[in-house]
């Protein structure tokens, strides 16, 4: 009897053994880029494309992590530090060594929608591929003809620092879980316009990398898209339907707070304004207002308004106020109301409105830099108070300011 028992665990023990190497070898991987782009585009057709690619390009934000600092257009290097180590972005200028230059049409195909560069080597999802997946076959080779037109710049990708050498091979396990098995699909009973906004926003824009809470594969939870999630150490919010309405936004705001990165309900901040830098501030009207109409709807939903002003008899509210008066209304105004190249407004801000006062704190403790936006608007830089107030008094400054002008609760 044991040795039949021992023979059925070694049967599943082989079995699974077998099924985790035919994973591991990509056996089940699954592709969605068609063989036609086996075929070479010619230089015309290439050509033709390069202004479009030039547009969504931007609207895929490429530049946010291929663009380093102090880096030449397109070269990488952008440093991402992750649970195992130091992840880098590529370079992607056309350089044939360093870069993509000796890619083909369908390298740069699979490497966007499949997440496998040239030669087989897997990407890490840090690079949207999950998102991108989406994105048509013609968008993709828009954005291929466009890079193969920049200027080869030499700068090898540096190094990561995860400590296992295999550790790409095994997204194909990731993928397994987390790839979707087909690009976009429009919904027939939505208007053209609904379509496009979910096409920007879910596949272009890949908002979701960022706004949706993820399990514990690191994977996206499709229950929870995009109602929000902590990235970089910063509240990414909620930006459903229900999210937006209760940070003040209507579709018109929203449309403006995208495109130009500020508007009643305060600024673009933290990785989100360097978005509005390379991305959302080249995003034509129309486009703006299709990523609108799928976010907000059309007509626009019913935003939520805040609390009424709470008594400032209320201790915490004193306290509160006394320290706005001292530190804060030389800027944003007496009651809130901002000051024009100077600081924005509280009153109608939506930061104050999220569901935990943590990215208030860090802007409160930590400062902001000085802020320059697409319209010629610009805000001074913003110091951190950690060093001037007490912990109490952050505390009293940021009851006052959610409960006055945000609607929620204490600290």
């Amino acid at each position: 009897m044991q040795t039949r028992a021992r023979r059925i665990l070694l049967g599943f023990a082989a079995i699974f053994a077998v099924g985790a190497l035919a994973i591991f070898l990509g056996l089940f991987e699954h592709s969605v880029v068609s063989p036609a782009t086996d075929q070479p585009m010619t230089s015309a057709e290439m050509a033709a494309l390069v202004s479009r690619g030039r547009y969504l390009t931007a609207a895929a934000d490429c530049a946010a992590c291929h663009n380093a600092s102090g880096g030449a257009p397109w070269a990488g290097g952008q440093a991402f530090a992750l649970p195992f180590g130091i992840l880098y972005s590529t370079n992607i200028s056309p350089d044939p060594e360093t870069g993509i230059g000796g890619w083909s049409r369908a390298d740069f195909q699979h490497a966007m929608r499949d997440g496998i560069g040239k030669s087989g080597r897997h990407l890490f999802p840090a690079m949207p591929y999950v998102s991108y997946r989406q994105m048509s076959e013609g968008d993709v080779d828009a954005i291929y003809a466009f890079l193969m037109t920049r200027q080869p710049i030499h700068t090898a990708t540096p190094a990561d620092s995860f400590p296992l050498p295999y550790i790409r091979q095994t997204m194909t396990f990731w993928n397994l879980v987390n790839l979707p098995d087909r690009g976009f699909i429009a919904d027939a009973s939505k208007s053209p316009e609904w379509n496009h906004g979910r096409y920007l926003v879910d596949a272009l824009g890949h908002c979701g990398e960022c706004h949706t809470p993820r399990d514990i594969t690191m994977g996206m939870i499709a229950s929870r898209y995009l109602r929000g999630a902590v990235i970089e150490d910063v509240d990414a919010p909620d930006i459903t339907l229900a999210g937006l309405a209760r940070l003040g936004f209507d579709r018109d705001s929203l449309v403006q707070f995208m495109r130009a990165g500020l508007g009643p309900q305060g600024v673009m901040t933290f990785s989100m304004h360097d978005v509005v830098q390379h991305s959302t501030r080249y995003l034509t009207q129309a486009d703006a207002e299709a990523m609108a109409a799928y976010l907000i709807g059309n007509p626009p939903a019913q935003t939520v308004q805040p609390a009424a002003l709470t008594s400032q008899a209320d201790g915490d509210m004193t306290a509160g106020r006394t320290t706005y008066v001292a530190v804060c209304a030389g800027c944003h105004g007496v009651d809130g109301e901002g000051i024009p190249h100077i600081a924005p407004a509280m009153r109608t801000n939506a930061t104050l409105r999220l569901p935990t006062a943590h990215n208030l704190l860090l802007v409160l403790t930590q400062g902001l830099p000085e802020h320059a936006f697409p319209d010629g608007e610009h805000f001074q830089a913003m110091p951190g108070f950690s060093n001037l107030l007490s912990a109490q008094q952050i505390a009293d400054l940021v009851t006052y300011l959610r409960k006055s002008w945000g609607g929620q609760p204490r600290l």
